[in-house]
């Protein structure tokens, strides 16, 4: 499955905490992980994804070498916050984690599309999945 992971550009310690077990996680249950390809979330869930032997892909706003040192596989837009569009359409499920009004946005474009959402502790919006740790995120998979 193909899995989409959003979040803050700048997290704190404890949600990159959360961000790499996630990233983690998905790579050993043999999910490739999708994201923005910078910092922040999407750096963890890639590092977390690439100790497991898994595969993240950053799809980014602007060039490819825009991209976290984790990324896999980098996909170089130049369509700036556009590029959420990609990101959630290329997804099968989207994990939101904390993040701002860019992760608002593909929360609503992801429930717009009809897909599963599954809050992990990021916007908590109607026909969401709310999470409570990664372990119960994983299981709505």
């Amino acid at each position: 499955m193909q899995v989409a992971v959003i979040g803050g550009g700048q997290c704190d310690a404890r949600v990159w905490k959360m961000a790499r077990e996630l990233g983690r996680r998905l790579a050993e249950e043999g999910h490739i992980t999708i994201c923005g390809g910078l910092g922040g979330v999407m750096e963890a869930v890639c590092c977390g994804a690439r100790e497991a032997g898994g595969l993240a892909v950053g799809i980014l706003p602007g060039e490819k070498d825009e991209a976290n040192k984790f990324v896999g596989i980098s996909i170089a837009t130049g369509m700036g916050y556009a590029r959420n569009v990609l990101i959630v359409k290329s997804a099968d499920v989207i994990i939101a984690l904390p993040g701002e009004y860019g992760t608002l946005s593909e929360i609503a474009l992801a429930l717009k599309m009809e897909k599963r959402v599954i809050n992990l502790k990021s916007w908590s919006i109607p026909g969401a999945l709310d999470a409570k740790d990664v372990e119960e995120a994983i299981s709505f998979l």
